[in-house]
């Protein structure tokens, strides 16, 4: 049951939709400990890439296990491949200027793209991904066998397949292109779909699922909120989009600036678009709602109503958006830098974000009728905004 402070949230769904972004992760991490401190349960998760790993983490165990269950997979991904170094959080680099606290980051990037992550991708010998080969799991830089490991100790598979909670992940498939949903409505889902979700090439190799091969979601949608707004029988929906890439940014000053802004653009999929434009659909929906009470019987029959009458409803939706802002000295490789200071800085900033966006209660209250669907965007720290 979803509730909040021991009451039953008014909507009839609640939704956790978690974007892709590799290390940015553990921000998503981050929020949903403050969800959960918040007596806020989701009965909907879907997530692409790494929101697919963390995503399974929350469906897949029980309430009560489910921050320990990803505190544990962020600590063991981001533990230092060569041991103890580096591995404690140090107060310190919060007073370095951002060019040494990049240069920083970008030598721990440098030494987890040459030895990999503990519990989730390993490099293979250097000539192989060039080498001409029949075996399309061999086709990466990166071979991912210990993140199927990692997900099987942690991931209860029989919880998520039970349908307590309602489950997808976003892949592509290879050969065609088509983007497609792995649901635990119609799938059952087993560690090679959430590891197919995440499956970013040449880095980590395609997955195959039942003869097919499928790529990280993320190539064609980094994000689940439009499946989630297509989803029928629609219903009152609390939706919590939690974005790693933000669509607005400054003016690039450098190089290294110019490719971490293509990457947010790129990987941000437009969910503001996607939200406004639902918006704006829904308001429709409404209209026509209302408007279908009004026509005589003797119409209702007719092929044109009956289809004005199949897309039209009176359900309501807040949608609340957190996004991780990318601090300057993060540059390029804040995607792929795993080390440990970094993850808990990314779970702190989540954690804190979403703890002041719940001290909003309007954010958990039903919208009227009349306004049908309202946004909270909590991405600008100083000025939430509310539509």
């Amino acid at each position: 049951m979803t509730k909040r402070a021991g009451h039953r949230l008014p909507f009839e769904r609640v939704a956790l939709l978690l974007q892709g972004g590799g290390a940015l992760g553990s921000y998503q991490a981050g929020v949903y400990q403050a969800l959960a401190e918040g007596n806020v349960h989701p009965d909907w998760v879907a997530g692409i890439s790494i929101g697919a790993i963390n995503s399974a983490l929350i469906a897949g165990n029980a309430p009560e296990q489910r921050v320990g269950k990803l505190r544990d997979f962020w600590e063991t991904v981001s533990a230092p491949p060569l041991g103890a170094f580096g591995a404690a959080y140090n107060p310190f680099l919060k007073t370095l200027d951002d060019h040494t606290h990049r240069l920083l980051n970008q030598t721990r990037a440098f030494g987890i793209m040459m030895l990999g992550t503990p519990g989730f991708f390993t490099p293979r010998a250097p000539l192989m991904p060039f080498l001409p080969t029949t075996e399309a799991a061999e086709v990466s830089y990166y071979d991912v066998s210990a993140l199927k490991t990692t997900l099987e100790r942690l991931v209860n598979f029989d919880r998520i397949n039970a349908g307590e909670m309602h489950f997808g992940v976003g892949a592509v498939n290879v050969k065609t292109g088509n983007f497609i949903y792995f649901d635990n409505v119609t799938t059952k889902i087993r560690a090679e779909h959430i590891i197919a979700s995440g499956a970013l090439p040449p880095g980590f190799p395609a997955v195959e699922i039942d003869g097919e091969y499928y790529w990280d979601g993320g190539l064609v949608s980094n994000t689940p909120l439009q499946w989630m707004l297509d989803q029928r029988p629609r219903l009152d929906t609390l939706a919590l989009q939690i974005d790693l890439w933000s669509a607005r940014g400054e003016m690039p000053r450098d190089v290294i600036e110019v490719d971490s802004r293509v990457k947010d653009i790129r990987y941000s999929s437009r969910t503001r678009a996607a939200t406004d434009q639902y918006k704006r659909a829904q308001k429709l929906r409404l209209a026509v709602a209302e408007v279908l009470k009004h026509i005589p019987a003797k119409l209702r029959s007719s092929e044109e109503v009956k289809l004005l009458a199949s897309e039209a409803d009176d359900k309501i939706c807040n949608i609340v958006q957190l996004i991780y802002h990318t601090r300057s000295y993060e540059g390029i490789a804040k995607d792929f830098e795993f080390s440990r200071r970094t993850m808990l800085e990314h779970w702190d900033a989540g954690y804190g974000e979403a703890q002041r966006a719940m001290q909003h209660p309007e954010i958990l209250r039903r919208p009227s009728r009349e306004q049908g669907v309202q946004t909270f965007d909590f991405s600008n720290p100083l000025k939430p905004s509310v539509e």
